[in-house]
């Protein structure tokens, strides 16, 4: 078998593997305020981390995105971006608050990263340190633009629209990316862990809602543009930005899921919003070096993979893991 087919006929192409718990923010929607995390021993080395990526390129997929946390804090996250770079991906991406960009952008790039998505949920510094706790906004917009200088082309701008707390910045963040030249996608939030910060029933912001604030500047133009991910991306006649939206709640995209997780802690998940999961970290450990046994994990664990999730807008927690033991 050299493709992954799920029981619903979704052929697997895009696996987003963390490469840690630990983040140098604590944004609000994320994690708690007091986090504890992960001891180093139950987290993947880098080695099964370059191990797992290369499985799956065996088995026909064609897209890697690292994220965390924060993949930046990860030490040797040069070396192992170095490893994956050489696969041969058809697209070779991470998910990053862009803090450390400026220290790494240019090792990235030389390593063979294709493309950034950074978190961006204010352009205001005040607001910005409230909604991250720790963040500092000008460190990631120095980050923005290093990332550009070494060469990365559609780097992607994130953000989490809560309301009341930064859905009044959507036009901003719009021209912002316009005038740097980025594309934007703006994603619903999603109920995972128990966040004490606000009541996620009262911040909820729908995709149909960001896209009536944006439209009342700029028409949006739909697009069948793909990056194999959830976004459903809109043009601007007089921009080449792009603007899309991830929508969980509001606009399903389960039944053309094509992507799988896997947690620092190497639990294979095939779906963000369920706990269906294979520890393949138990793999590799039981069978160091077996690529065979990996990979008949990875093809047996195929089945487990759900129809849908079930994200509610009630404010309810639907699967109790913080998003930064899943990654973005």
């Amino acid at each position: 078998m050299t493709t992954l087919i799920d029981d619903f006929n979704r052929r697997v192409r895009y696996v987003r593997i963390s490469v840690t718990d630990r983040c140098d923010f604590r944004c609000v929607y994320c994690m708690s305020e007091e986090m504890t995390f992960l001891p180093r021993a139950q987290i993947l080395t880098l080695e099964e981390l370059s191990m797992v990526a290369r499985a799956f390129v065996e088995l026909g997929v064609e897209k890697v995105r690292l994220t965390g946390g924060e993949p930046l804090v990860r030490r040797g996250i040069e070396q192992l971006v170095d490893e994956i770079g050489s696969l041969g991906l058809a697209d070779f991406a991470m998910t990053t608050n862009g803090a450390g960009l400026v220290k790494h952008a240019k090792a990235l790039r030389d390593g063979g990263l294709k493309r950034l998505n950074i978190s961006l949920d204010s352009l205001d510094a005040e607001k910005f340190r409230q909604l991250t706790r720790t963040g500092d906004l000008h460190k990631v917009i120095d980050g923005i633009r290093a990332a550009r200088d070494a060469g990365f082309e559609r780097i992607k701008l994130n953000a989490v629209v809560l309301k009341g707390r930064n859905d009044d910045e959507v036009v901003d963040l719009v021209e912002f990316a316009r005038r740097e030249a980025l594309d934007i996608s703006f994603i619903e939030e999603m109920p995972l862990g128990d966040v004490s910060d606000h009541s996620r029933a009262e911040t909820f912001c729908s995709s149909d809602e960001v896209q009536e604030l944006i439209e009342a500047r700029y028409p949006l133009l739909p697009t069948t543009e793909s990056t194999l991910g959830p976004s459903r991306y809109f043009r601007m006649a007089d921009s080449d930005s792009r603007i899309g939206f991830i929508s969980p709640h509001s606009h399903n995209f389960c039944s053309t899921c094509n992507r799988v997780r896997v947690t620092v802690e190497g639990r294979l998940l095939l779906c963000l919003g369920n706990e269906h999961s294979v520890d393949l970290r138990a793999v590799l450990r039981r069978h160091p070096g077996d690529m065979d046994a990996l990979k008949t994990a990875i093809i047996d664990a195929m089945p487990l993979k759900p129809e849908r999730h079930h994200f509610t807008t009630d404010g309810d927690v639907q699967v109790v893991r913080f998003m930064n033991m899943t990654g973005g």
